[in-house]
């Protein structure tokens, strides 16, 4: 990943723990209380199941050997200690090896409601409990095998993928919608945007749709893609992804759903 970042992740003792800072503990604290009651009947019950197994404390960011034991009694994954940012090879071999890449820093409260690089508020509480799912697990792991051996193009159209719907994805259940992508579970603003705001488009996940559309990191999504039920994220990784990938090729890309990035012109204040 090229661009930089403010953030530099936090380094474990040799016994894997963190020596967080009580400031940080509190940021956590204060992200996990406002986060918990808004997905509460917004997140779907896989993510609500992966909470109730991993028990993440809501006083103190949780370290990550706790994380590991859970979930390698679950669906044998493992956190992994990493920088601020990692390049897609890295973030690929991890995944490959059942290790969900864990950047070890906590936002600051100037950027409290948003930033753009995953934290590890973002990570843990926004991933980290659909990793105990193994539907979930499996097509995480598949996404990863593929992505390590994928080449540099079709890294960016599997980005698209996981986009929508390890990162953005909802889900039709009994219910209503509901959602599973953790960057909106991990967002207050999206979590109520994602499903009650009438600006989105919302569509059926058609796999190849979702690898032709383009998005950015930096704004509300315009479009999200729905499950019909969650355990086809199961069938989507028993598919031949990378077929879908040359078609998606093929047809190009949609247009997209939002202005471009305004870009900074040199000498201007």
């Amino acid at each position: 990943m090229s661009k930089g970042t403010q953030y530099k992740s936090r380094e474990s003792d040799s016994n894997g723990i963190i020596h967080w800072s009580d400031e940080e503990n509190q940021v956590w604290s204060e992200l996990f209380d406002r986060q918990i009651k808004l997905i509460k009947n917004r997140a779907c019950d896989q993510y609500h199941d992966g909470l109730d197994i991993l028990q993440l404390s809501n006083d103190r960011i949780p370290q990550l050997p706790e994380l590991n034991k859970k979930l390698k009694k679950t669906t044998g994954w493992q956190t992994a200690e990493v920088p601020a940012l990692i390049n897609f090879s890295e973030f690929f071999r991890l995944l490959a090896n059942k290790q969900f890449p864990v950047a070890t820093f906590i936002r600051t409260r100037e950027e409290f409601d948003y930033l753009q690089e995953p934290d590890i508020f973002h990570e843990v509480f926004g991933h980290c409990p659909l990793l105990t799912n193994p539907a979930f697990a499996h097509f995480t792991h598949t996404y990863g095998k593929l992505g390590l051996n994928a080449s540099k193009e079709d890294r960016v159209f599997l980005a698209r993928l996981y986009w929508f719907t390890v990162e953005f994805g909802l889900v039709n259940t009994a219910d209503g919608l509901r959602i599973y992508g953790g960057g909106i579970l991990s967002s207050p603003g999206e979590t109520i945007y994602a499903l009650e705001s009438a600006t989105p488009v919302r569509k059926p996940l058609e796999p190849v749709d979702a690898l032709r559309t383009p998005y950015r990191i930096d704004i509300m999504q315009p479009l999200y893609y729905i499950l019909e039920q969650f355990d086809d994220l199961f069938t989507l990784s028993e598919m031949d992804l990378m077929a879908l990938v040359q078609q998606a090729k093929t047809l190009g890309l949609f247009e997209p759903l939002f202005p471009p990035k305004e870009k900074k012109v040199s000498g201007q204040n």
